[in-house]
């Protein structure tokens, strides 16, 4: 029977990648019991093991990249921790009220001491619009307008931003567009910031589930938030979204989106970054918004979550001098490979990124997109 370190120097193989070489997408292994770890727990064996130093990549970005690319994540995809984390979804609403505060505390309400250092100025931890340009800052203000444009903001509108982070885009909208905003989130450190950051706008943000929403506004807003709603609760949300929005308003959705429909999320993405998220697919909301909203726009610019998580890496790697006052080398770790993994799953067009914009019954004459 073939070595654990032989089965997996075969598929490495099929991907282009060699263990010990000097390309990008090669890697070097300081700890044999890597190679039972990654058949025996897969993708979380293999993010364990580089957050515990036993393996470096010349750049984990590219080798992330190359093992998407051939499909290799499909070759250990039967594996202990799978099984688990897809029992689990599937026999608990992970995203219920009493779970859904889970994901904010313990990612959303690390210090913001942490997202500043790797943010733009208007602290937008969601894809950059990269048009025309290669500077964060400049692409995230491009994508901010983009969604402004895309609900056709007017002065005096009245806009829900459901999972309003911290509150970048209620600054802007208020500012730039002359829009009244009422923000929600579950995370108290975002909140705490927001306040002081939208402080003396009209806008009104509160800690708050988006099932507990009331009243009516012009436009809506989902940016960053959609992915930790859960398959089970899509089609409450998308009606509750239905039941805050006027009958002529907009809705803009920005989400990560999995080509295939799945039921539970990456386990390492899960066990160590966002507890209890999971990507949707293009069949999963066309079932969800069902009779509820008329699909007028269907953006993908996923690509640019690539560049994206290669600046937020870059300023988190620049800035880590000072943020080990707080964090050890386990935790930079670990977040190096998040920001790189998922730069090479998106360059691997592995997930996508949408914005979609829906209404309640249709814009007369048609929507006229904006890109």
């Amino acid at each position: 029977m073939a070595s654990a370190r032989t089965l997996v120097e075969g598929l490495l193989k099929k991907a282009g990648v060699t263990i010990g070489g000097d390309r990008p997408q090669d890697i070097v292994v300081h700890d044999e019991r890597l190679f039972n770890r990654v058949i025996r727990y897969g993708t979380l064996g293999l993010g364990e093991a580089y957050m515990d130093g036993w393996w470096d990549a010349n750049s984990v970005d590219a080798f992330i990249h190359k093992v998407l690319t051939a499909h290799l994540d499909k070759e250990i995809e039967i594996n202990l921790a799978s099984f688990i984390t897809i029992a689990k979804a599937f026999f608990i609403n992970l995203q219920s009220r009493s779970l859904a505060t889970r994901v904010a505390r313990e990612h959303y309400d690390l210090s913001t001491k942490l997202y500043t250092a790797f943010l733009d100025p208007h602290n937008q931890y969601t894809c950059g619009y990269f048009k025309d340009t290669d500077d964060l800052n400049v692409a995230q203000e491009q994508k901010l307008d983009l969604i402004c444009k895309k609900l056709k903001l007017k002065a005096g509108d009245r806009v829900l931003d459901i999972g309003c982070g911290w509150g970048g885009f209620a600054k802007y909208a208020a500012e730039r567009y002359g829009v009244s905003v009422v923000g929600i989130t579950l995370s108290k450190e975002q909140l705490e910031y927001a306040k002081e950051f939208t402080k003396g706008l009209d806008v009104e943000l509160c800690l708050q589930d988006y099932r507990d929403l009331d009243g009516t506004f012009d436009k809506i807003l989902s940016c960053g938030m959609f992915e930790h709603v859960g398959v089970k609760n899509y089609r409450k949300y998308f009606e509750v979204a239905n039941r805050c929005l006027k009958d002529d308003g907009l809705f803009l959705l920005h989400t990560i989106g999995n080509n295939c429909s799945v039921r539970a999320a990456n386990p390492w993405i899960d066990k160590y970054i966002f507890p209890g998220g999971m990507l949707p697919s293009v069949a999963q909301i066309g079932e969800a918004v069902e009779g509820l909203f008329v699909m007028e726009d269907w953006h993908n610019f996923g690509a640019y979550y690539d560049k994206t998580l290669m600046a937020w890496f870059r300023n988190f790697d620049s800035a880590w001098p000072k943020l080990r006052e707080d964090y050890d080398e386990r935790f930079y770790r670990m977040w190096k490979y998040y920001l790189l993994s998922c730069a090479g799953a998106f360059r691997a067009r592995h997930m996508e990124l949408w914005q979609i914009v829906l209404s309640k019954n249709g814009v007369p004459g048609g929507y006229r997109s904006v890109h």
